[in-house]
């Protein structure tokens, strides 16, 4: 589950707080949730799954008693299919799909969004009344979750679960050796929707989810959550979908990037390590550092030699900012298929992440690895030099 943090805990008086939500314009965040999950087909174990969800979300506008934010999700996914004795899980995760959103949050944590926007996934959750909470007392509020069903279940606009979320307050509560003032959040649901003619539809929805969450009283923000969660999904046709698993999330800060200096800083490394066929500039994202022309067997994700002393020469670069997690992207030039172009392309992006990850440059949750097949050409893939140019993979340094 994905949930918004984006509140600040006040201390009103000893043994009674206040919880409200407050905003400062310009403010950036980013929220790291981790997924595991087992997947039940017909209430048959199908498979395990990891999910890596990356949120940046920044506050746009300061109205006083709400807040614009805009926001977008990352999602990304390793898998280990079970069978005889299951497969050997990928140290890698890939992407899976980015969702852009934008809304209005007030004070006490509900949300103002278009219809259109599937993200936040948990919305109005937390929640707050508008009074003074003691330790142990408990409240409840309407929530909503959101869920894109379009893969799954062909289920084209996003799909509403409404349910009532009930809180209490914990007191002092441990996380990561140290102490926070923390609520639980529980909720269920039990849904019998409405047929619809002509498609497959979930005929009954069950769930459970169980949260704790973290406040960190100095900062003025939330600081993660716990979760534990069942899904039961029967569809029209007579199929289960099942899930269940354990989710953790945790709130960084997110500071300004220093683009300008890190594209120079990062160009002067290229011309000091003497590393050929490489360029940097700047996106919206962060910063990438472009291997062009990068060279693996034919039609293949197999490194040749010469390619890995390139990459210990990168390895160095990234090893120099830490705090930033990267995206790997492979590329391709326009030859064969469409589909064999953007599975090549993943290939080759985890060929590269893997042998970094090998080099220790960051630990396998800050790494995502995206193909892009064709769909991005920087150079005319009528001509050889061309199509050299396009054949590439990019490392992106994120900035939130």
């Amino acid at each position: 589950m994905i949930m918004l943090f984006l509140a600040v805990f006040s201390q009103v008086s000893v043994g009674a707080h206040e919880f409200v939500y407050k905003f400062r314009a310009g403010d950036k965040y980013r929220v790291i949730a981790t997924v595991n999950e087992d997947v039940y087909v017909n209430r048959r174990l199908s498979y395990h799954a990891e999910i890596l969800d990356r949120i940046s979300m920044e506050v746009t506008a300061d109205y006083g008693d709400r807040a614009a934010i805009s926001a977008t999700f990352q999602t990304a996914e390793r898998t280990v299919a079970m069978g005889d004795g299951g497969t050997a899980a990928s140290p890698l995760f890939i992407w899976d799909r980015d969702y852009q959103s934008e809304f209005e949050q007030d004070r006490l944590g509900y949300l103002t969004i278009a219809d259109r926007y599937y993200m936040p996934m948990v919305r109005n959750v937390p929640a707050f009344p508008d009074r003074n909470i003691e330790v142990g007392e408990s409240w409840s509020a309407r929530g909503i979750e959101v869920h894109d069903f379009r893969d799954n279940f062909g289920i084209e606009e996003p799909y509403r679960i409404p349910f009532t979320a009930n809180y209490t307050y914990l007191g002092e509560r441990v996380w990561r050796e140290s102490s926070y003032p923390a609520f639980s959040v529980s909720y269920r649901v039990l849904l019998e929707p409405q047929a619809v003619p002509g498609r497959v539809f979930p005929r009954r929805i069950l769930e459970a989810c169980d949260q704790i969450v973290y406040w960190d009283a100095v900062r003025g923000q939330a600081v993660a959550y716990e979760e534990y969660f069942r899904i039961v999904i029967d569809l029209s046709d007579g199929q289960t979908y099942e899930y269940r698993g354990v989710s953790e999330a945790e709130v960084v800060e997110a500071p300004p990037m220093a683009k300008e200096d890190m594209v120079r800083d990062i160009t002067e490394d290229i011309l000091n390590l003497e590393i050929p066929d490489v360029s940097v500039r700047i996106t919206d994202e962060g910063i990438v550092i472009s291997l062009e022309n990068i060279q693996f067997d034919p039609d293949s994700a197999v490194l040749r030699p010469q390619e890995k002393s390139k990459l210990d020469k990168i390895a160095e670069i990234l090893m120099r900012y830490p705090d930033r997690d990267i995206l790997v992207g492979g590329h391709t030039a326009m030859a064969g298929t469409a589909a064999g172009r953007m599975q090549l392309s993943v290939e080759r992006a985890a060929s590269v992440a893997e042998y970094l990850l090998g080099k220790n440059v960051r630990t396998p949750d800050r790494v995502v690895i995206r193909g892009y097949g064709a769909e991005q050409p920087i150079a005319d893939n009528r001509t050889a030099e061309g199509m050299e140019r396009n054949r590439r993979v990019e490392i992106t340094i994120l900035e939130n």
